[in-house]
């Protein structure tokens, strides 16, 4: 599996013959050139996960590519005419012989008061799991995880607890795109999930990594 960090949280993970694009929001810009995407997964409709003018452009660039997201998410695509599937918590789908499970249903609470939309994870091909914006366990083996680091939502105790509790093989930061100073948010993260045996690497802007 090969993973490339477009930012923020948006990656491109290519198994097999599959190539995904996830969450294309606005705090990344590179998604709009990719080529080649088969399947587009959407956590939730918060806006550095999901840009429609962003979508517009990739659909543009792969005319074939599925969305496949959730019903949150779904209505602001049915006002803009925008095709799609939903795939929801405990749905799964096969594409080019790679299997997408969905886990979870409501994005971590900010504050009380803050409405929580909408959020499903993706584990892909049995290996790969991104939560979207919650610490969610799929209740099986992850081997790779990528781990939110930072946000509104966040804490890094939470995230550290949250990456010993996963206990995977390899693991790297994400939701990191609106800090101006990452390195802090890596630390942590490197030191003590390195103490459980996980082995923690930062994947840079446009920088891909074999697992």
């Amino acid at each position: 599996m090969k993973i490339k960090k477009i930012g923020h949280c948006c990656l491109v993970v290519e198994e097999g013959a599959l190539k995904i694009l996830t969450d294309p929001g606005v705090w990344s810009t590179r998604q709009n050139e990719e080529k080649n995407i088969d399947v587009v997964l959407i956590t939730h409709e918060h806006a550095d996960h999901f840009h429609v003018e962003s979508v517009k452009k990739v659909l543009k660039n792969n005319p074939e590519a599925k969305i496949y997201t959730v019903k949150g998410v779904g209505k602001i695509l049915d006002a803009e005419n925008i095709k799609y599937e939903l795939l929801e918590h405990g749905q799964s789908v096969t594409v080019n012989n790679v299997l997408i499970e969905a886990f979870g249903e409501k994005h971590a609470v900010i504050y009380p008061g803050v409405p929580q939309v909408d959020n499903t994870g993706y584990f892909i091909a049995n290996r790969f799991f991104y939560p979207g914006d919650v610490f969610f366990n799929p209740g099986k083996p992850v081997e790779i995880l990528a781990l939110p680091v930072a946000g509104p939502w966040v804490k890094m105790a939470e995230a550290l607890d949250y990456g010993k509790e996963i206990k995977p093989k390899y693991c790297f930061p994400v939701h990191d795109g609106m800090l101006k100073i990452i390195e802090p948010f890596h630390i942590l993260p490197e030191k003590f999930l390195g103490a459980e045996g996980i082995e923690f690497s930062v994947i840079e802007i446009g920088q891909e990594k074999e697992f």
